[in-house]
């Protein structure tokens, strides 16, 4: 495998590691608002995370890589809102989505097929979290954050497999 696209690899499973502690935090925002249901979501989403982070780390593996963990970054764990939480994440989301497609582009100019096969599924999933986050968005921004909404949201967000 490339040095660069090995290298490239190993900083998205890195980024993949943050958004879980991202997540986490959020969850334990969630929780100290009393909101269990937006809390066992991003519980979810983060669980999530952590499986494209192994999926990454599978790939290194199984083409002769080596995985190279490195510091994960504190994030942050105040908000001012549950909008500006669900903004937070969509925010994050769009730049996980800029990292992957620039990782595709490497793959490309490297000529490494493989790499790029791989990065397909994660193309796709990342416009599945984008609009995701979006629907959480809109409806916060449509109805607010009254306590009806956040009530209403709640329950649907602790329905969540």
């Amino acid at each position: 495998m490339d040095k660069e696209v090995l290298e490239a690899l190993n900083d998205q499973l890195n980024s993949e590691l943050y958004s879980a502690y991202l997540y986490l935090s959020m969850a334990a925002y969630f929780d100290h608002m009393g909101l269990s249901g937006f809390s066992h979501w991003m519980k979810k989403q983060a669980e999530e995370e952590l499986g494209h982070a192994m999926k990454i780390y599978g790939y290194i593996y199984s083409r002769g890589g080596r995985v190279v963990l490195k510091e994960i970054k504190r994030p942050p764990h105040t908000w001012n809102s549950v909008l500006d939480v669900i903004s937070h994440a969509l925010e994050h989301e769009k730049r996980v989505t800029e990292s992957i497609h620039r990782l595709f582009d490497l793959a490309r100019e490297k000529r490494d097929r493989a790499t790029e096969v791989f990065l397909h599924w994660f193309i796709e999933e990342q416009v599945e979290e984008e609009q995701v986050f979006s629907e959480i968005k809109q409806m916060l921004e449509f109805a607010g954050e009254t306590p009806q909404t956040l009530l209403i949201l709640n329950s649907r967000l602790a329905q969540r497999k």
